[in-house]
Formats: C-alpha cells, structure tokens, sequence
C-alpha cells in the first residue's frame, strides 16, 4: 500500500459534522482499546478537526495522530484544528490497520477502533459496544474480523433461506427434494 503524504497544512479549516465517538467510562479496568470512532470518510483533514474537537474538552489536547495507511489515501502531516494543529504520522507494520492513536502532552494516549465509514448502524453500534467495554482484550483488528464474520455468517444464512423460499426446500431428513419436470406423452 502506497501512502500519500500531504506535505502543505491547509490554511482553512475544512467544515465538519460532530464526531462519531465511544469511549470507555472513566475509572473503568484498562483494556487494549480505549473507545471506538466512526469517522464520516477516509479523509483525515475532514474528520481529524471533529474528533478532536470532541476530545479536547474532555480528555485534553490532541497533539499527535497516527494511523496506518492501508485506509487512508491521503495522509497530511499536518491538520489544522480549533485552536492549534495536529501532527499525522503513520506506520504501516507497526500500527494496526482499524486503529487510531491519538497523543497529549497532558494526559498520554488513546488507542481507538476506527469503524469503516461504509458500515451499516448496527454492525456499528455492536463495534463500538464491543471496544468500549472495560477490561478489553480483543484488539482493533480482531474485532472488525469477528465483525464480519457475524456480517458473512447472516449473508448466508439470508442466502439459505432464499433458496429454500424458490423451491429448494430440504425435506424432513435434511436432503434436497429433487423435481422432476418431463414433457407430456403423446
């Protein structure tokens, strides 16, 4: 995978929604995850200045951002935010692909899940639930795995019942009942 790095910082600031953030309660047993965020896009200058936006109230002041860059095609190294700017760096064998890490000077580091964009509310809704719980110890890649295999497992499923609904309906003992269509004899 090929990372573009942005070198220039964009003098405006991009218009953004709110972030799309979970995190674990405070006080909670530390796990390998420490909350999920389900950005809008792939875009980093986009989405950086609301997820920091989010954070800096409650946590402290983002200063440093890596990703991996197997889903992000633009990299900037530099993002301006309320108040201040952040600095992307990236790792490609080192970081973990579904995983943000976000750096203060303050108060140290959080490791967040980062759901893809593309995924339907629920499956959301189940990702962010599953890094938010205390004492985590699936990692960022494990559960974007188990996640899929949950979304495979129902395609399937929905498949197999499809079948069964057009007339491939298994019989009692579990075989498939063949029909057999022939001419009329004359």
């Amino acid at each position: 995978m090929t990372a573009t790095i942005e070198p220039t910082i964009t003098k405006e600031r991009l218009p953004s929604a709110s972030a799309r953030l979970s995190l674990t309660p405070a006080g909670s047993v530390p796990g390998l995850l420490d909350g999920a965020w389900w950005p809008r896009s792939r875009d980093l200058l986009r989405e950086i200045p609301a997820l920091t936006d989010a954070l800096d109230a409650c946590w402290g002041r983002i200063t440093h951002v890596t990703v991996n860059p197997t889903h992000w095609p633009v990299i900037p190294r530099k993002v301006p935010v309320t108040g201040h700017t952040v600095h992307v760096g990236w790792f490609a064998a080192e970081q973990d692909p579904n995983k943000v890490i976000l750096l203060s000077y303050s108060v140290g580091r959080l490791d967040l899940l980062v759901i893809p964009p593309e995924t339907d509310p629920a499956a959301a809704a189940r990702l962010a639930a599953a890094a938010t719980s205390p004492g985590g110890v699936r990692t960022a890649g494990a559960l974007i795995a188990d996640e899929a295999a949950i979304h495979n497992a129902a395609q399937t499923q929905s498949r197999e019942e499809e079948w069964e609904t057009d007339g491939g309906a298994a019989s009692a003992g579990g075989a498939a009942i063949a029909v057999s269509r022939s001419a009329p004899r004359r």
